[in-house]
């Protein structure tokens, strides 16, 4: 689990993740020398070539050279394969044969040289085969050092030298608290702009104003923050979320507590409440998911997409329709008019800008329904990502409703924008005055989900039979006021094992400190986790019965269990602390807890064993708590399920199981009749 430490400095790999790509260069060096000795043994004693002197010798250089690399991997291999995560005592021997197999690329390095001489020298007359061979050891050569040098750029840790300083300087020297605070201030300034160089890195082709750097400064305090009190290297999260999903599919099995799942709407007596809300759902759905434009409608229509757009694209809307922002070709207008099959005079603002804080939406009359339905856009770029991270606290104030509401700052953020542009600039006036006896609908999916339901706080006073409906929504929203608040008129749709719905601070937090526990407990090298993890995810099978519980027994075992920065800073011990009571994994929350919107359905998969198959799935969707969703659940579909497509897939399958089954009951009863 703790980070290498070579040339005086952590890096951001362990000692345990050696063992693959140790083992593929050791295959390749195995055939590389082969070769190179059956080449040498067929041309023994023909060596009589113009350059063949050369040649000799760089062979039987090369095979010695290639012996000593094949020695030092073997050994590397080994060593890397002992011990477990949390115990990494039987490696502590590895950083000095890194030693050595670093050494052993110098002379590879001269030796890659001579043999590209020895190529392009025109004078050479040996065979071709001979020339050829010795070529691809050359262009080999190459390649593996090159490759070197971008894995050692990948691994290097710019914080690496920070870390150690202070391991250095803090204990048993007796600092005085000032010049420890001093240091420890210094190390996290550091670890702030590491992180903010990286998002703006990531960030490069947007153009980027006070917001973005002021965005950038707050999310990068926010990752520093997240992952300084743990020294994880990301194979260590890699096996942590494996183990992690195994252990929630053996829980999975066990038989669920009564109060997981509610049958009905807390807030409503009536038995149809789920179908009618389903019912809506399903149609408003539509709205949110063509809010994504051109992307989402060739994404889910690749070989006919473009082609059924081709007309539109052609065509301008016509000038009544308030268009902001570029939409080139009119595909994304194109798009919208396909997937809610409304016509041109049905819209009345369209919003294409995007900026940080600012997403698109549009304002239609939905004559269906008699709605005026305000769709806000998901993630789509990475301005919307941006928002997404903006995941600090504020306050939201409701007059005559609440005070000092906890909400998401970003998305609040985004979503008061949205307010300003439908009252201030009189959408919303515009819309009743052409449908004023039209109710008001707002939706979204995803980041869109968020802001349209604190969208839909803040138009309520003004608009009391406001209805909201939002699609996989982020989890980290309102406080537990506002979310009980919501509740009279905000519908949230979740799907199966969705991530987002999850994602809040306190869960992340939650979701760390479980990684933390289940592979310091893990008793099994990290390679054989990897693996069995692979084959698990791909194949299926049963879960491997890793223990998943720390105990007396296990923490007694483990020689170096944790090397959390924030334990080490406070117990200025360069020693691996165990996880006692004064571990972070023990330290109360440091955000607040922050809850989803409104009333909660939860469409689920009905009994799918299934992995990599695309047949027809039947959902089952009941009413369910926001409790429910306290914990990230790790599976190959909480990407998956979070997709607006998959989402909409499974609101019709419902919808049409629904109707099938009143169709097959109203035959049942009319056959009794006859009878």
């Amino acid at each position: 689990m703790p980070g290498m430490v070579m040339f005086g400095r952590r890096w951001a790999i362990g000692s345990d993740d050696f063992v693959f790509p140790g083992a593929f260069e050791l295959f390749i060096r195995l055939i590389w020398w082969i070769g190179i000795l059956v080449l040498y043994s067929i041309h023994k004693g023909q060596f009589n070539c113009d350059g063949g002197g050369l040649l000799h010798s760089y062979l039987l250089v090369l095979l010695i050279l290639l012996a000593a690399v094949i020695c030092a991997l073997s050994s590397i291999l080994y060593i890397s394969m002992q011990g477990t995560i949390s115990n990494p005592g039987p490696r502590k021997t590895l950083p000095k044969l890194l030693y050595l197999r670093l050494g052993l690329f110098l002379p590879e390095l001269v030796w890659a040289v001579v043999g590209a001489v020895w190529v392009s020298d025109g004078r050479i007359n040996c065979e071709k085969t001979m020339i050829s061979a010795i070529f691809g050891t050359v262009i080999a050569s190459w390649v593996i050092i090159v490759f070197t040098v971008v894995a050692i750029v990948v691994v290097f840790d710019p914080l690496g030298g920070k870390k150690m300083l202070y391991v250095a300087h803090c204990p048993n020297r007796n600092l005085e608290s000032s010049q420890s605070d001093q240091l420890f201030y210094n190390v996290k300034k550091t670890a702030t702009r590491v992180w903010e160089k990286r998002i703006r890195l990531l960030c490069c082709c947007i153009v980027q104003d006070d917001d973005h750097r002021v965005a950038f400064t707050s999310i990068a305090e926010l990752f520093r923050s997240y992952f300084a009190d743990t020294d994880l290297v990301p194979s260590d999260v890699a096996a942590g979320l494996t183990l992690l999903h195994q252990e929630q599919d053996k829980v999975e099995n066990c038989p669920k507590e009564p109060d997981d799942v509610l049958t009905q709407s807390p807030l409503s007596p009536v038995a149809n409440d789920l179908d009618e809300e389903l019912e809506n759902a399903a149609h408003y759905m539509k709205f949110a998911a063509a809010t994504y434009g051109w992307p989402y409608y060739i994404m889910t229509n690749p070989f006919t997409g473009l082609c059924k757009l081709k007309g539109d694209c052609c065509r301008r809307s016509p000038v009544e329709t308030d268009i902001i922002g570029d939409d080139r070709f009119n595909m994304h207008f194109g798009s919208i008019l396909k997937m809610t099959g409304l016509q041109y005079r049905d819209f009345i603002h369209i919003s294409f800008h995007n900026k940080i804080y600012e997403i698109p939406f549009f304002v239609a009359l939905d004559h269906k329904k008699e709605a005026i339905v305000v769709a806000v856009r998901g993630t789509l770029s990475f301005e919307d990502v941006l928002t997404d991270l903006s995941a600090d606290c504020e306050n939201l104030t409701l007059e005559d409703v609440l005070e000092n509401g906890l909400v998401h700052k970003g998305i609040t953020q985004a979503a008061n924008y949205i307010y300003q542009r439908l009252i201030n600039d009189g959408i919303l006036n515009q819309a009743f005055t052409i449908a004023p006896e039209y109710k008001l609908v707002v939706v979204g999916h995803s980041l869109g989900g968020g802001t349209a339901s604190i969208l839909a706080i803040m138009l309520k006073n003004a608009f009391p039979n406001l209805k909201c409906y939002a699609f996989s929504p982020p989890g980290g929203l309102l406080s537990k006021s506002l979310a009980d608040y919501s509740k009279q008129f905000i519908v949230s749709i979740i799907l199966g094992k969705d991530v987002v719905p999850r994602l809040s601070m306190p869960n992340m937090e939650d979701l760390k400190r479980r990684i933390i526990r289940i592979v310091a407990n893990c008793n099994r090298p990290k390679y054989q986790i990897l693996l069995h993890g692979c084959w698990y995810e791909v194949f299926g099978g049963e879960p491997d019965n890793f223990p998943t519980e720390l105990d007396g027994r296990n923490e007694v075992a483990l020689a170096q269990p944790l090397l959390a920065e924030e334990s080490l800073m406070v117990h200025r011990s360069p020693s691996y602390n165990s996880l006692d009571d004064d571990s972070p994994l023990n330290s109360p929350p440091q955000y607040p807890h922050l809850f989803l919107p409104g009333r909660i359905i939860h469409i689920v998969e009905e009994n799918s064993t299934r992995r990599w198959c695309t047949s027809d799935v039947r959902y089952t969707a009941n009413w369910s708590k926001e409790t429910a969703f306290g914990n990230i659940l790790i599976s190959p579909k909480m990407l998956t399920d979070h997709m607006p497509d998959v989402v909409l897939k499974a609101l019709n399958s419902l919808i049409e199981a629904n109707t099938s089954f009143l169709s097959c009951q109203a035959q049942g009863d009319s056959s009794v009749n006859i009878v």
